[in-house]
């Protein structure tokens, strides 16, 4: 990475497509200089559904953040969410000739990984070691100029159909730039919103997005787990037009302008009557707040309760110190936070990119950003850069050393 290059990422979601153009300063800190944001019609939960429609509106988000840099835009990083992402986890065993493990070793170790894994019409995105096992010694971090005659890994495995991934490499394309690489959001948006500190200690990441919500749990400084639940936002808002009988239009309004995930203290606020008319047009009728929050609260609860059954398969359910940082667009959602403390048993923040140590002089302090944020970082440790260096922790191997950026994934 060279001081002052400039880096683009886009971020492709349900509800919205978002571009950030930034640049990394000499102490390595992020300062974002364009941010484009334009609706998602074109895709549906990860899906494309017209093409034409896909690729207009990666257009136009990526035109809204030239126009505020004055940059022309050729290659970028791609950042991905819905329910097609699938996460495995997954051991690979080697021996090591030589009697002390090299670069090609760990390379040999994380492809044989994924041996087992069904892959049939799936492309691998990423493979992330969580820790590594040298004859009988687990837990090491770094094994490269170890002695061992056994080197054994586990490993989290990011794939993605491949067709869903050639149709939206194709609208990409077709706009006019190249994909330098591909990180899932469930990887990504972490690393905008934790600290190393939470990390070490054990926190759960839930990035929850329009389609789907993404979990991704820390310890010791290595990802341990990562799931994606497919519930999220939009279906909050579906909820609310079933029970309101309203519009999906009128009903997101009323979910950001009204809406609410915990209990009315108020009692008198409670029998609030909301005037839809001042809302569409269309409308005539009204509804109580505490109804509105009554809709809201059991579809978060649910959220809730899926992501604290992921944390139960692997017995960190109530045993994260560092508790929840929540994050993406329904981390917007008044009072999410106490739901979310009331239904996971753990302390609960909400997570901004602004909280990471990376960023400085922007104005994206909002949860929405954390996936493409987390990916403009993860371009600067392992990414490509226009200069040409490449890290890509996928199949195919790495392209770097592998001993100087394991020390940065794993402490």
């Amino acid at each position: 990475m060279v001081s002052g290059e400039i880096f683009t990422a886009i971020d492709i979601g349900t509800a919205k497509i978002k571009t950030v153009i930034a640049t990394f300063t000499e102490e390595k800190k992020l300062r974002v200089l364009g941010i484009g944001i334009a609706k998602s019609n074109g895709i549906r939960k990860g899906n494309i559904i017209d093409m034409d429609e896909f690729k207009k509106n990666i257009d136009d988000s990526l035109s809204e953040a030239e126009r505020m840099t004055g940059e022309q835009v050729s290659a970028i990083y791609l950042s991905l969410s819905g329910t097609n992402i699938e996460v495995v986890t997954n051991n690979g065993i080697i021996s090591v000739p030589h009697g002390e493990v090299s670069n090609e070793d760990v390379n040999r170790v994380l492809d044989m990984s994924q041996n087992g894994v069904d892959l049939m019409n799936k492309v691998v995105l990423k493979v992330i070691p969580e820790s590594f096992t040298l004859d009988q010694e687990s837990g090491v971090k770094n094994p490269v100029g170890m002695s061992a005659k056994k080197l054994e890994v586990r490993s989290h495995i990011f794939c993605i159909s491949s067709n869903i991934l050639s149709n939206i490499k194709k609208g990409i394309y077709d706009v006019g730039v190249d994909i330098l690489d591909i990180y899932p959001n469930v990887l990504s948006a972490p690393e905008a919103v934790l600290s190393k500190r939470q990390k070490e200690l054990g926190v759960v990441c839930i990035d929850i997005g329009a389609s789907t919500t993404d979990v991704a749990v820390f310890e010791e400084g290595a990802l341990i787990f990562a799931a994606v639940i497919p519930i999220g936002g939009e279906h909050v808002t579906s909820d609310i037009a079933l029970g309101a009988r309203v519009s999906i239009d009128t009903a997101e309004k009323l979910k950001i302008e009204y809406g609410s995930a915990g209990f009315c203290k108020d009692e008198k606020a409670k029998d609030d009557e909301i005037d839809l008319a001042k809302i569409s047009k269309n409308e005539t009728t009204s509804i109580s707040r505490k109804y509105l929050s009554e809709i809201i609260r059991a579809r978060y609860s649910e959220i809730f309760y899926y992501v604290n059954n992921e944390l139960k398969k692997i017995g960190k359910d109530g045993m994260l110190p560092e508790g929840a940082v929540i994050s993406g667009g329904g981390a917007k959602a008044r009072d999410v936070n106490e739901l979310a403390k009331e239904v996971l048993r753990l302390p609960s923040m909400i997570g901004t990119p602004e909280d990471s140590d990376f960023i400085s002089g922007t104005s994206i302090g909002d949860p929405i950003f954390a996936g493409i944020i987390g990916t403009l970082l993860l371009s600067q440790r392992y990414g490509v850069s226009r200069s040409g260096f490449k890290f890509n922790l996928s199949f195919g191997g790495f392209f770097a050393s592998i001993k100087n950026v394991l020390k940065k994934i794993m402490p």
